[in-house]
């Protein structure tokens, strides 16, 4: 029995929820996030999301690490899945990029990918109130997400 859950995947609801690109673009604050490389350390950090003539959209992100501003600018493109983008910062490796939950005023959002790894929770504000934080984080834990592994970023 302990064997098995030793080599137990962790199962996730990763469901993408539809949403209306046009209400989505903008800018928006990060409130928490699962650790990993690229955005180790990094405080104060936004995602920036504006359509191109093209159709693709621009990704901008930023924030600071050690005092000092990073900027990384990626781009999106959509899918025929509502609320599932595939988001690219390096040539042309896309990362699926997944809409779990969205508040239908769109002033705060759940984002995951195909792995478990990731998570984010992203509002239009710098801050959310402690009942909303934990409404998107209770609808984390039903998704099959670790929130203990939550970060919460300094803004």
């Amino acid at each position: 029995m302990l064997l098995a859950n030793l080599f137990a995947t962790t199962k996730i609801d990763n469901e993408p929820v539809a949403i209306e690109l046009n209400k989505y673009l903008g800018k928006w604050y990060e409130i928490a996030r699962f650790d990993h490389s690229f955005e180790r350390d990094m405080q104060n950090v936004t995602a920036e999301y504006k359509l191109l003539p093209n159709g693709n959209i621009q990704v901008i992100n930023s924030g600071y690490r050690d005092g000092v501003y990073r900027l990384a600018e990626g781009k999106a493109k959509t899918t025929s899945t509502p609320g599932l983008l595939k988001v690219s910062f390096f040539m042309n490796f896309y990362s699926d990029y997944r809409v779990l939950m969205i508040d239908k005023d769109y002033q705060y959002v759940l984002v995951g990918s195909n792995s478990p790894k990731y998570l984010w929770i992203l509002s239009r504000t710098p801050h959310l109130d402690e009942a909303t934080l934990q409404k998107i984080i209770d609808a984390a834990e039903q998704k099959g997400y670790d929130t203990d592994n939550l970060i919460y970023v300094k803004q």
